[in-house]
């Protein structure tokens, strides 16, 4: 099945050719050119991706990012012409799950979007339990759903994909490169800090569920692990 992306961005000639690419790879692609109607559409034609320019009029993307991570999981690729590494990750502190900085290759865009639409799909079909659980953490891969206790997590995709890697193996240290190699996929084209965004998103989240444990521990110098305190 065709997935949907949604692109939004505020130059109609760069939305023209992002969606040539798109659609000779088979995507339906639906666009806005302004926040507020992007916003709109994410909400109401429920996207398989969306592609999220961070200046746009009405409404910018790093706001559009906060509101959609409230309620969806859906997948944001962002467009920055920010180059400074701050800038990069502040969109993906946000929940985004990649970022690509302008000017930027269509074709590099499409492989993007193409990588990260693997990682949701492999999320779904990925053998193991229906249910992991440690300590308090239950984990339903099927409804992708996190609660601890009876508290509900949101995390975004790439969130997700983390937890259920450490949770499978608790205590195992996991080195940068691993978390790379297997939540991110080889064709990751990012560097190490964004891991550490990711990490430290998904550390804030659970602790917020659970003031007084601490489950996610950096060991320095080496990776992160799961573990109680």
């Amino acid at each position: 099945m065709a997935s949907t992306v949604l692109i939004v961005e505020d130059d109609p000639h760069t939305i023209e050719v992002v969606q040539l690419y798109l659609r000779r790879d088979g995507h339906q692609v639906i666009s806005a050119t302004d926040g507020l109607e992007g916003l709109r559409l994410a909400r109401e034609a429920h996207p398989d991706l969306v592609v999220l320019d961070l200046m746009l009029p009405g409404m910018d993307g790093i706001e559009i990012c906060r509101l959609l991570r409230e309620e969806s999981e859906v997948p944001i690729v962002m467009l920055t012409a920010r180059v400074e590494e701050e800038d990069r990750l502040a969109g993906l502190d946000l929940g985004a799950d990649d970022y690509v900085t302008k000017p930027f290759s269509p074709r590099e865009l499409a492989a993007r979007i193409r990588a990260v639409l693997r990682r949701s799909a492999r999320d779904v079909v990925e053998s193991g339990p229906v249910e992991l659980t440690y300590g308090k953490i239950v984990v339903n891969r099927p409804r992708r759903t996190v609660h601890i206790g009876d508290t509900p997590v949101r995390l975004t995709p790439t969130e997700f994909r983390m937890l259920v890697l450490m949770i499978r193996e608790p205590g195992l240290i996991f080195t940068r490169d691993q978390i790379i190699d297997r939540v991110f996929g080889y064709d990751f084209e990012g560097f190490d800090r964004t891991v550490d965004v990711h990490i430290s998103s998904l550390r804030r989240k659970l602790e917020a569920a659970c003031p007084n444990q601490r489950y996610i521990h950096t060991v320095y110098g080496v990776g992160y692990k799961l573990e109680d305190a």
